[in-house]
Formats: C-alpha cells, sequence, structure tokens
C-alpha cells in the first residue's frame, strides 16, 4: 500500500498525506508547501508516508 501512496504523493502530494494521516497539522502543511513549491510538497509528503 505505500507504494500506491508513494505514487500519488509525486502526482498529487497532499492526497498521499491525506492517505497516510488523514486532515491534520501534516496535512495542511503540504497544502502550504505544494503551493509554495511543488517539490518541498513531494518532499514532505514522502517523508510522512515512510516515517509512518
Amino acid at each position: 500500500m505505500d507504494v500506491i501512496r508513494i505514487l500519488l504523493s509525486i502526482l498529487l502530494p497532499p492526497v498521499g498525506v491525506f492517505l497516510q494521516v488523514g486532515i491534520g497539522l501534516h496535512f495542511w502543511l503540504n497544502i502550504l508547501l505544494t503551493l509554495l513549491g511543488y517539490i518541498p510538497g513531494i518532499i514532505h509528503a514522502i517523508y510522512i508516508i515512510i516515517r509512518r
């Protein structure tokens, strides 16, 4: 299942974070990072998925 989340995180980073932790601090942080720059959003999403 982590492979699917990582693939979704590359395409749409907030979706991958949402599937991992739901709507919370990390989700909103990821949306902010994705809006500021696509690459930071991807890095944060993959970090959250690998960490848990």
